[in-house]
């Protein structure tokens, strides 16, 4: 009887400690996020600000995990192959959670289903820039060179909405600009203000410092009114007139889907207590990020909007699919 009854004891225990092990509250461990552009790129400055935050909250770690590539595709696509545990998460952008959709002939995921989204994060214009030694000085300056040159004014593009925001402005103007694509915004930045590149629409975080320290030339901002980060920088639409023109680049967190709903709502808390800091709030605000905390419902009905807009933007672009 004694040789059952030991081994009937070490069973009982080994099954308490395993059920312990799943008692303990999420998250009881490090929490990989997983950022679909590269170090320095504004994805890549907002997760970091945000997690910062919400390390201290929850009391685990998060590790950046910097996965650029095919305009936030491969990072994406890991995300929506991981496991739906809460321990693996992605800051994603209309890139990867809107756009790609209508963007590639075929994703290795699918954009509609395979995430659960956690937070709203917020939402940036974009500076439309040329080098210094570019001979137009404004936005319709540019226009009337690619006009009078037809495909010889270059635009860089590592994103989506850099993308987008150039061709509907070519587009809208009635020009061709010819687009150089590059695998980041810090590299595409490096070349404009090089002059390897004429023009690069990116968004405040990447482009703002650059031009207040004279690096590179501000022509327009794609929101529909200034901002009061470059009060002296025109909208698109009052410097050529372009009244439908309006182009806003935004962030939100992901899951895997079938993530449970209490991860969810866990994560979803400290991403909103994270936005309403002071901290995260006073470090984006000069460069016109906007904070929009909400819920993931919230978030769900503005991805299927934002899908829909971004697929009429790339189609009225006359983007071809890839």
């Amino acid at each position: 009887m004694r040789l059952p009854s030991r081994w009937l004891a070490v069973l009982a225990a080994a099954f308490t400690a395993v059920g312990a092990a799943h008692a303990q509250p999420y998250p009881n461990k490090p929490i990989k996020v997983v950022v679909p552009f590269a170090a320095g790129s504004a994805t890549d400055q907002i997760a970091r600000a945000f997690t910062t935050k919400m390390a201290e909250s929850l009391g685990q770690p998060f590790v950046i995990d910097n996965k650029p590539g095919v305009n936030g595709m491969l990072g994406a696509d890991a995300v929506a192959k991981a496991t739906p545990d809460g321990y693996t998460i992605m800051v994603g952008t209309n890139s990867t959670n809107a756009a790609l959709k209508s963007l590639m002939k075929r994703l290795p995921y699918d954009q509609d289903n395979a995430f659960a989204p956690i937070a709203y994060l917020g939402q940036v214009p974009l500076i439309v820039a040329v080098h210094n030694e570019f001979p137009a000085r404004t936005l319709k300056e540019l226009v009337d060179l690619a006009k009078a040159k037809p495909g010889q004014v270059t635009f860089a593009s590592a994103s989506t909405s850099q993308l987008v925001s150039s061709e509907m402005l070519a587009s809208m103007a009635g020009v061709q600009l010819t687009n150089v694509p590059y695998k980041s915004g810090p590299a595409a930045m490096t070349d404009l203000i090089g002059g390897q590149v004429n023009m690069f629409a990116a968004d405040f975080a990447v482009m703002l410092p650059q031009v207040q320290g004279g690096k590179v030339r501000g022509l327009a901002v794609t929101s529909s009114r200034r901002s009061p980060a470059v009060p002296n920088i025109p909208t698109v639409n009052e410097a050529l007139g372009l009244k439908d023109y309006e182009l806003i680049a935004y962030f939100a967190a992901f899951a895997p889907a079938g993530t449970p709903p209490e991860v969810i709502r866990r994560l979803n808390e400290a991403f909103n207590a994270a936005a309403n800091s002071k901290d995260v709030q006073e470090k984006f605000a000069p460069i016109g990020f906007s904070v929009e905390p909400g819920t993931p419902e919230a978030l769900a009905q503005r991805t299927r909007a934002e899908t829909a807009k971004w697929a009429k933007a790339i189609r009225d672009a006359k983007i071809e699919p890839q």
